[in-house]
């Protein structure tokens, strides 16, 4: 891994705040090494996919987050170069697998460190247990690693807390505040004497994960009003669970309130929708998303994005009846693209319409017609190889890792059909899938040098 110094790194941070600098070089482990990032007296910063702060109390270390497996052992390393001092707690921000994985060897020491988490957490692991073979299937998908295993064995919380808790190690409190917005067990954190605020994945560098399609619920109106809270403390350094720290409390303020805003837009025009009593199609095409919010460099729609949160919404407050009667109780999906590829002429004349509709540039309305070809003749070489084109086109012109993921998915099913090979194969011919596949975990697009299907 490259070596870069603390100014090296802070003055990177800069340059991506004001938009001259991608979060590639940080996302993909350029300044990840065993050793901390200074921030400012008493506060390190592991800088990596999933970062990690660290606080020197006086009277051991505090850890906020402990990242992925992949990490744990440059962190442990990256610490003890930081300080020989116990780390006496570590607080997960929330349960997902890339901030609970880094404990590890810091419980291999002499003094082995409590782990505080809001009372959640625990179900949260029990579940991931329950369903491991779902998410092992969901996240292959949306990081396109068709080898992966979903983990079973979980760091459990030595101390939970269910709305507020505060914690005074040395000369530092540590005040945990609980609050649903990606996830129903967050936490984040606002340790006074520094004026600092470690979010978790409250502020992630993108657009609001808000809406992730094939996970579980989030609760973007009680996120926005967790970001006006965070607002009110006037914190000059922000350590957010992805992307860099931000330093200086206007820029701080700016973040936080930008980010509140364009949740609470989406939240308010959903409603208005909603209760206007229009179908869950029109809500969707109906929301206008704040173009001027989405432009600023911290909330780019490069992993979830506006149109998930609508549904999610819609979901929290609806239920998942869209008020289209045929879907109340549907024939199975297989019979309609039957019913439909035999009135039309073929699965060959629907997936021929659906290529035509692609070169035309309506790649929404080509996806429908590749989709029901492919499903009413699932074996069929050219419906499949269209059906690859269609998903492999709109991948490439998508924003976020959310669509990019699904589509690619897609179109590698398709194309293992049309060639005659397997779904892994077609997943890694390009090198950008060959990277995915061996785990590197992707935010959207930087780069469209991807290519997943022959």
């Amino acid at each position: 891994m490259t070596e870069h110094t603390p100014l090296t790194y802070l003055d990177y941070t800069d340059r991506v705040w004001r938009g001259e600098e991608t979060l590639l070089p940080h996302l993909t482990g350029a300044f990840t090494s065993d050793e901390l990032v200074r921030i400012r007296d008493r506060i390190g910063f592991f800088p990596a996919f999933a970062n990690v702060a660290v606080f020197d109390s006086g009277a051991g270390l505090v850890l906020v987050d402990s990242g992925d497996v992949r990490t744990a052992g440059l962190l442990h390393s990256a610490v003890r170069s930081f300080s020989q001092d116990p780390v006496r707690s570590v607080v997960f921000t929330h349960g997902h697998v890339d901030h609970v994985f880094g404990v590890a060897p810091f419980d291999a020491e002499p003094v082995r460190p409590e782990v505080i988490a809001h009372e959640a957490v625990a179900a949260r692991f029990d579940r991931y247990v329950e369903t491991a073979g779902y998410n092992a299937w969901i996240n292959r998908r949306q990081f396109g690693v068709p080898g992966l295993e979903w983990p079973t064995e979980y760091r459990r919380p030595d101390t939970t807390y269910r709305d507020r808790l505060t914690v005074r190690h040395g000369e530092l409190t540590f005040e945990l505040f609980h609050a649903r917005g990606e996830t129903d067990d967050h936490t984040y954190v606002w340790v006074p004497e520094l004026k600092t605020l470690c979010t978790g994945d409250l502020f992630i560098w993108n657009s609001p994960n808000a809406g992730n399609p094939q996970k579980v619920q989030r609760y973007p109106e009680e996120w926005a009003r967790a970001l006006r809270a965070m607002g009110e403390l006037g914190a000059e350094v922000l350590l957010p669970g992805h992307g860099i720290p931000i330093v200086g409390a206007d820029r701080v303020a700016r973040a936080l309130d930008d980010t509140a805003a364009l949740l609470e837009s989406l939240c308010a025009q959903t409603r208005e929708l909603m209760n206007a009593g229009l179908r869950l199609d029109a809500v969707i095409h109906g929301v206008k998303v704040p173009e001027e919010l989405l432009a600023k460099p911290y909330l780019h729609p490069a992993y979830d994005e506006p149109e998930f949160v609508v549904r999610n919404l819609w979901r929290l407050w609806g239920g998942w009846y869209d008020q289209n009667p045929a879907h109340l109780k549907p024939a199975p999906e297989t019979a309609v693209a039957a019913e439909l590829a035999d009135a039309a002429g073929g699965a060959l004349v629907l997936a021929g319409r659906a290529a035509r509709l692609l070169d035309e540039g309506d790649l929404r309305l080509a996806s429908h017609l590749a989709e029901t070809a492919a499903l009413a003749a699932p074996a069929d070489a050219e419906v499949a190889r269209i059906r690859a084109r269609v998903y492999e086109t709109r991948a490439g012109r998508e924003t976020s890792t959310m669509a990019r993921a699904v589509f690619h998915w897609a179109a590698a099913e398709s194309a293992a059909v049309a060639e005659g090979t397997d779904l892994t194969t077609e997943l890694t011919r390009s090198a950008a899938g060959r990277e995915r596949a061996a785990g590197a975990i992707s935010v959207g697009v930087v780069a469209d040098e991807d290519s997943c299907c022959g």
